[in-house]
């Protein structure tokens, strides 16, 4: 027996939700993740790899895509895959298994935390907020950008749904900047 009790990002034996006018922003802590790179002179088997992993063709730059995993792309032969950790908590060990000499993968859950933003008008947001063009993404997109001076990855499910993956060591600084901008938008 041990005595640990998890804790999310923002340390709270819950997730986070705040709701200010349309928008919902919510701490997501069911996501698994592993990083996938192709191995040098491997790039083209790991992304035929990868994309019949994800069903799909492996994203492309500036993309996302799956169905079961989903992916997006993080640099030149190099993606973050992402599953519900319900279903896939071994999601890294499966994957370099599977990758057969490839691709190298690494465990990426406890290094990330993700944010959801949800609702109408989350361009107004985003635009306070980073220098990605979200008024022109139609779902589908994944960028690399900064927010409030952090690393972030920015996922556009849908223009209502948006997805921000941060560094988890600054998961505080994360969603205040993410609360303050939300609600000085609406």
């Amino acid at each position: 027996m041990h005595d640990l009790v998890a804790i999310t990002p923002l340390g709270a034996a819950e997730p986070r939700v705040d709701t200010h006018g349309p928008v919902t922003l919510s701490e997501i802590t069911d996501t698994a993740l592993a990083s996938v790179a192709a191995r040098l002179g491997q790039e083209e088997q790991a992304r035929a790899w990868l994309g019949t992993t994800l069903g799909v063709a492996a994203p492309d730059p500036a993309r996302v895509g799956g169905k079961d995993l989903t992916a997006f792309w993080m640099g030149p032969d190099q993606w973050m895959v992402e599953a519900p950790y319900r279903t896939h908590e071994m999601l890294a060990p499966d994957l370099a298994r599977q990758a057969g000499g490839v691709a190298s993968v690494t465990e990426q859950s406890d290094a990330w935390c993700r944010f959801d933003l949800a609702g109408d008008g989350l361009a107004d947001v985003f635009e306070r907020l980073c220098p990605a063009d979200v008024r022109s993404f139609k779902g589908g997109e994944a960028v690399r950008t900064s927010i409030d001076h952090l690393g972030c990855f920015l996922i556009c499910r849908t223009p209502e749904h948006f997805s921000v993956y941060g560094p988890r060591s600054s998961a505080g600084s994360l969603h205040h900047a993410l609360l303050v901008v939300m609600r000085s938008a609406h």
